[in-house]
């Protein structure tokens, strides 16, 4: 598959930054946010399989319409201001124009995650060569119809939440909405900034042999997880997110163990929690910025060959603890270095080799399939591959009832960890591509 970049431009705000905001500061969570880009790439088919898309209609069409959406989001058109913790407001936003040398439905009947990678405008996980880039978008031309949208977007001032509710406005300007519900930005008065400089991990992208793979739920698949993760427990049934992050820790530990030979060792699992509906009173889901924190559950050694009941109990547990007195205690005088310790401890653990860690991240309730922009819901939404050692990313299929796992481990932990029993009880094989 060949990807030939046609035009390459910057996008400005319809309108003028609100005077006098020129600098749009950093919360206290986007101070801890990590220094990459949040990505996701939506693929949409032609209305009618025998008529190509008007590519030059649509093109205009978005350009105008993310023109307008950005005086909405006027932060997306910033750059970035080196330590400063803020964005310099009225900048632009990168817009790329590509053609595609295939069909969509070729790429979708097997989808290779380098493939996919290509249709974003860069790499999201390249922390060297941003220039303080905080929006950048591509749009990918099929032959035949088809298009994709790749988006990339700061994760140091939004979080996936942020990145669903910029689509959904965008979708709606394209359409010809004329209300739109502008984003609440002032989070700096909910957790103001810190004169820290924040301690980044610096073994968080290693240069090591990893691999990311897509695995698939389907709604029965995941009915029966439930009921299996909820064996023996003496809470309430596990949600579906607790069970299938059970059911990969399960399946991982059991992988790394068989491949160290050193017997079982202590995991931390950590999971993204958005905060906005667990503060007091809740935030609205249109919250601009980073507003979430990770729930972290240990995994003791002589419990890491426990059931997956065991696995999600301590999961729900921990998440149960990101209350309003969490967030209270994290808008303290002392909540910044609180965080920054936390998150110091337990990357020391992992620096040393004395536990292993698993991130997930579930992006199952954003609306990302239902984003049109006036020519139908996307056949298909994803990210790209992953270079972070055990990193887990959920997100709804394009069936609307099945779950998606991104999964990134060790090449060697991959091998054993996809034909690892039961896990394959549960994934969907073979590999369903979505309907165009």
């Amino acid at each position: 598959m060949k990807i030939q970049v046609i035009s390459k431009e910057t996008i400005m705000p319809s309108s003028a930054t609100p005077s006098p905001v020129q600098t749009y500061r950093f919360s206290l969570l986007d101070q801890l946010a990590p220094p990459f880009f949040v990505p996701v790439v939506l693929f949409y088919s032609a209305p009618d399989p025998d008529q190509d898309f008007d590519h030059v209609n649509i093109y205009e069409k978005l350009k105008t319409s993310l023109s307008e959406c950005l005086s909405c989001f006027y932060p997306l058109a910033g750059r970035i201001k080196g330590d400063e913790h803020a964005v310099d407001l009225g900048q632009r936003a990168v817009f790329v124009r590509t053609r595609v040398n295939a069909r969509l439905a070729k790429l979708l009947a097997n989808p290779e995650l380098k493939l996919v990678q290509q249709l974003l405008p860069l790499d999201p996980y390249n922390i060297q060569c941003q220039n303080a880039l905080v929006t950048a978008i591509q749009l990918n031309l099929f032959n035949r119809g088809g298009i994709g949208i790749g988006v990339c977007i700061s994760h140091k001032i939004a979080d996936r939440a942020t990145l669903s509710t910029f689509l959904s406005s965008w979708g709606a300007i394209s359409r010809g909405a004329s209300k739109l519900v502008a984003p609440y930005q002032d989070t700096t008065t909910i957790f103001p900034p810190r004169e820290f400089r924040v301690p980044l991990p610096n073994n968080l992208i290693k240069k090591e042999k990893i691999v990311t793979k897509r695995f698939e739920f389907d709604s029965a698949s995941l009915a029966a997880l439930r009921t299996k993760a909820g064996d023996g427990s003496t809470s309430k049934s596990p949600t579906l997110i607790e069970a299938v992050t059970a059911l990969i820790c399960k399946a991982a530990m059991n992988a790394r163990t068989e491949i160290s030979g050193n017997g079982r060792s202590s995991t931390v699992i950590s999971h993204v929690v958005n905060l906005r509906g667990r503060m007091n009173p809740p935030l609205p889901d249109h919250s601009f910025g980073n507003i979430w924190r990770f729930a972290t559950a240990t995994i003791k050694e002589e419990e890491d060959d426990a059931e997956l009941h065991v696995l999600a109990d301590h999961l729900r547990t921990a998440i149960r603890k990101i209350d309003n007195d969490y967030v209270r205690k994290l808008q303290g005088e002392d909540g910044f270095l609180w965080a920054c310790e936390s998150m110091r401890e337990v990357h020391e653990l992992m620096y040393k080799g004395d536990v292993e860690s698993y991130r997930f991240s579930s992006w199952v309730r954003f609306p990302f399939y239902e984003t049109d922009f006036g020519w139908g819901k996307p056949v298909w939404a994803c990210i790209s591959s992953v270079p972070i050692k055990n990193a887990v990313i959920l997100m709804s299929s394009w069936s609307g009832n099945g779950l998606e796992a991104w999964v990134t481990l060790d090449e060697q932990e991959m091998a054993k960890f996809q034909s690892d029993p039961l896990l394959l009880q549960f994934v969907s094989l073979p590999y369903k591509s979505p309907k165009i």
